[in-house]
């Protein structure tokens, strides 16, 4: 849904610090300026009482341009880019200032415990985290969304040397470090489809489920071993799976060598998706 009625743009311009009544003068102006405080009352709604007083911080701070005349003093807004591009700036000078300082406070776990983490967005910031401290390995499954979010993140690993494993669970494309897909059928059959799971360095591990709307997240290292071998075990299999004849195939049983038929299936469409594309680049 796109945002810009004017309740959205009430709400948005409270949340960056105006007041309502602020916010409404401030609307008022950008379709009919230069007004003064009488009009603004009229138009914006807000009581003659309380618009001057409006109009006296929004001026104090550099929002709203004054110009006093002979009977009395007319205004006029500070262009909207204007004004977002200094709230933006100032905005990130405040993230500098509480990353510095929350950072030099933050003394970050090393126990044992198993910890939860509820929210996609908070799971997703600390997922990003976790790859952008990473020294030496990280260990992935995501699906086509969470490799969405998280690329740019994985690329900047990849550009610094971290040797990453990803394990995908869709059907997208990642150049970058040890890719693997994990065969569709074995996902649904373990309840792995839509998994996401994030191992750095051997000692932190995050583990989210369909939703993720809730994660586990734990520094416990028996329990980080065993996600990164869930990880490279998919990987080792699927090195083994790579150098089998159909001869060897045909003796599995009919179970294990249908998990490996769909990881077939699921490599046969993402060629064919990749010729359709280079033939429309064409």
């Amino acid at each position: 849904m796109i945002r810009g009625g004017i309740l959205d743009l009430l709400s948005d311009l409270t949340r960056i610090g105006f007041t309502e009544y602020e916010a409404k003068v401030y609307l008022a102006l950008l379709s009919d300026s230069p007004a003064t405080g009488y009009q603004l009352s009229k138009t914006s709604g807000v009581p003659r009482s309380m618009v001057y007083e409006a109009l006296s911080r929004l001026h104090g701070r550099g929002v709203v341009l004054e110009s006093v005349e002979d009977r009395a003093s007319v205004y006029r807004p500070l262009p909207p880019e204007l004004l977002l591009e200094r709230h933006h700036d100032d905005h990130q000078q405040l993230m500098n200032n509480l990353r510095a300082g929350l950072t030099r406070l933050y003394n970050a776990p090393t126990e044992d415990r198993v910890w939860s983490l509820s929210g996609e967005r908070s799971i997703r910031t600390y997922m990003v985290q976790l790859i952008q401290q990473a020294q030496n390995e990280i260990y992935l499954v995501l699906t086509d969304d969470d490799l969405h979010g998280l690329h740019p993140a994985i690329m900047d690993a990849c550009e610094r040397g971290a040797d990453v494993h990803t394990l995908l669970t869709g059907e997208a494309t990642l150049g970058c470090g040890e890719v693997a897909y994990h065969p569709p059928l074995e996902s649904e059959l373990h309840g792995l489809t839509g998994m996401l799971l994030v191992v750095v360095d051997g000692q932190e591990a995050l583990i989210a489920g369909k939703d993720h709307e809730m994660a586990t997240i734990t520094r416990n290292t028996h329990l980080v071993g065993i996600a990164r071998q869930f990880v490279w075990m998919e990987f080792f299999t699927q090195r083994i799976y790579a150098r089998l004849g159909i001869d060897l195939l045909e003796k599995l049983d009919p179970e294990d060598r249908q998990i490996f038929e769909s990881l077939n299936a699921l490599k046969e469409t993402r060629d064919e998706k990749r010729r359709m594309d280079k033939k429309q680049d064409h």
